[in-house]
């Protein structure tokens, strides 16, 4: 006897996954397309609907019908750099709890142009852009802004001064206190500072936190003492170098990235010196590598997870029509106080 060839399963629909969860395929559809007009409680029957019957979006299909991409576009300025990682993971997982997808580019070592942006704003389809990178100028940012009225714009981390955009950013003038308090706390009463890059704001804010608590605890610095760098390895080395050739240093260095105070500790043994006996080295961010690094680093934690995900759905309230309202959102950081740092030398 012969087998009959089974027929082919047909792909589930969204009918299908209407009657199961007991509501109209226009509900369904809101759901899918836009949950927050919908309760909870039918969105998890729809949910589970959807996982009983497999139906899968047709997302093509559906980004015709609404003329939308259902994507993302974050502008990262150094993907190498493991700083950016959590925060691209939790942007990543904000936005695919809402069904939309995350594209990533590297805006490289020189600062976009407004017709770079435009281009990859037109290239990705992207519904949105969240930037991590804070060298754009300002007169290009407005003319992208012009050119794209459409396309919401979020900072997250970095941002561009007199851009009026929702910005995430953490706590940095609060962690830089923080930081020098500690240092004071343990006896330390000159203090130097390895910088970021010049133009970049987030280092402009770091660098003037730190001379503003120095300065109201009455501490003492010097120009020579405060070094520039670029939130590199290679600027702590270069850094360690200079302070090597100091006829008097700092007992206590804060630097403006945990990258930074890797390359410094590392120079600095190098010449023999000794961290924390000789000298006190703190970096900022709390990167992965900060708890197992040798000795351990004293720095400023900042949830950059919970600033993916915070920027997510700034992004996310604009696409759904919430006026541009150039918020701020400042995230809380805390000291983490690891073997890098001890009492001043005697």
């Amino acid at each position: 006897m012969v087998e009959k060839p089974k027929s082919p399963r047909t792909a589930p629909k969204v009918v299908d996954v209407a009657r199961i969860a007991g509501v109209s395929t226009a509900t369904v559809s809101r759901v899918l397309n836009d949950p927050d007009k919908v309760s909870q409680t039918t969105r998890d029957a729809v949910l589970a609907a959807v996982k009983e019957t497999g139906y899968r979006v047709n997302r093509a299909a559906r980004n015709l019908r609404t003329n939308s991409s259902r994507a993302i576009l974050a502008l990262v300025p150094n993907l190498s750099n493991p700083f950016f990682s959590n925060i691209l993971s939790g942007l990543e997982r904000e936005l695919n709890a809402q069904d939309y997808s995350l594209l990533v580019t590297d805006s490289g070592d020189a600062p976009l142009t407004s017709d770079q942006m435009d281009r990859l704003i037109s290239a990705g389809q992207a519904d949105g852009l969240i930037v991590l990178d804070g060298s754009i100028s300002q007169a290009d940012f407005a003319k992208v802004q012009a050119n794209n009225p459409s396309c919401p714009v979020v900072f997250a981390c970095e941002w561009v001064e007199d851009v009026k955009c929702p910005s995430v950013r953490a706590d940095n003038l609060g962690g830089v206190q923080k930081l020098v308090d500690h240092l004071w706390e343990n006896g330390h009463r000159r203090f130097g500072h390895v910088m970021g890059p010049a133009s970049n704001v987030l280092a402009q804010v770091r660098r003037d936190a730190f001379l503003l608590r120095v300065q109201e605890l009455g501490g003492d610095m010097r120009e020579e003492w405060t070094i520039p760098g670029d939130f590199s390895i290679d600027a702590g080395r270069a850094a360690a170098e200079k302070i090597g050739a100091m006829t008097e240093a700092p007992t206590a260095w804060i630097c403006a990235s945990d990258q930074i105070a890797f390359g410094l500790i590392a120079g600095l043994t190098r010449a023999g010196i000794n961290v924390p006996t000789d000298v006190s080295v703190a970096g900022f961010d709390n990167i992965e590598m900060t708890e197992v690094f040798n000795p351990p680093l004293t720095t400023i934690h900042q949830s950059r997870n919970q600033m993916g995900h915070s920027a997510a759905r700034a992004i996310l309230e604009l696409i759904r029509g919430r006026e541009n309202d150039a918020e701020i959102y400042i995230l809380p950081v805390h000291l983490v106080d690891r073997d890098s740092t001890g009492p001043a030398p005697r």
